[in-house]
C-alpha cells in the first residue's frame, strides 16, 4: 500500500506547488513585463493622478448631465458580473426593458437604441455604440448648457475604430472628456 499512496501524495505536492504557486507566479511575471498597464486594470486616471474607474468596466452615471453606459444585470459590481438570465419570453425582462424606453425617449428622436436597454453579457461592458451616445447628445447639451455641436465633435474625439468590428465609444472616457470640458 505503501508505494501507492506515497508517489501519489509526492504527485498531488508536486502539483499543487507547480499548478497553484510557480505557475501563477510565472504568468504574473510576464503580464508585468509585457503588458503592465493591463496587468494592472487599465486605470484611468485624471489630471491629479487620481484613480476614476477601469477603461474595461462600465460604471453607473447618474444625472443627466452625464452619458450613460448600457444597463447592467450585476449594478456594475465585478463580483456580480453576468447576465440577467432572463430570457426573451421572460415578462420581468420586458418590463425593465419596456420602463427604461419610456425613461430615455426622447421626442422626435426616433426610438431609443437598443444598447441602451439591452445588458451585455458580462453586464460589464464599457462601450458603447456611436448611435447610442449620440442619441444623448441632446438631454446631455441641454444639463450642460454646451452646444450640441461640441458634444457631437467630443463623440467624434472619444469613438474607437478597432481593426475587427464596429465602433464603440468608451462612456467612461467621454465623460472624463465630458467634465474637462468646463474647465
Amino acid at each position: 500500500m505503501n508505494t501507492y499512496v506515497r508517489p501519489a501524495l509526492s504527485l498531488i505536492l508536486l502539483m499543487t506547488v507547480v499548478t497553484g504557486a510557480l505557475y501563477p507566479l510565472a504568468v504574473t511575471g510576464i503580464a508585468q513585463v509585457a503588458f503592465p498597464e493591463q496587468a494592472n486594470g487599465s486605470l484611468v486616471r485624471d489630471e491629479k493622478g487620481e484613480v476614476r474607474g477601469s477603461a474595461l468596466i462600465a460604471q453607473d452615471f447618474q444625472g443627466d448631465g452625464w452619458f450613460h453606459s448600457r444597463p447592467s444585470a450585476g449594478a456594475y459590481a465585478t463580483v456580480a458580473s453576468s447576465a440577467s438570465n432572463l430570457s426573451p419570453s421572460n415578462p420581468a425582462l420586458a418590463e425593465r426593458v419596456a420602463g427604461d424606453a419610456a425613461t430615455l425617449y426622447q421626442a422626435g428622436q426616433g426610438p431609443v437604441p437598443q444598447a441602451l436597454l439591452t445588458t451585455s453579457g458580462s453586464g460589464l461592458d464599457p462601450h458603447l455604440p456611436p448611435q447610442a451616445v449620440a442619441y444623448q447628445i441632446p438631454r446631455v447639451a441641454a444639463a450642460r448648457q454646451v452646444p450640441v455641436e461640441r458634444l457631437q465633435a467630443l463623440l467624434e474625439e472619444a469613438t474607437l475604430h478597432p481593426l475587427i468590428g464596429p465602433p464603440v465609444v468608451n462612456v467612461l472616457a467621454l465623460n472624463q472628456a465630458l467634465e474637462n470640458l468646463g474647465q
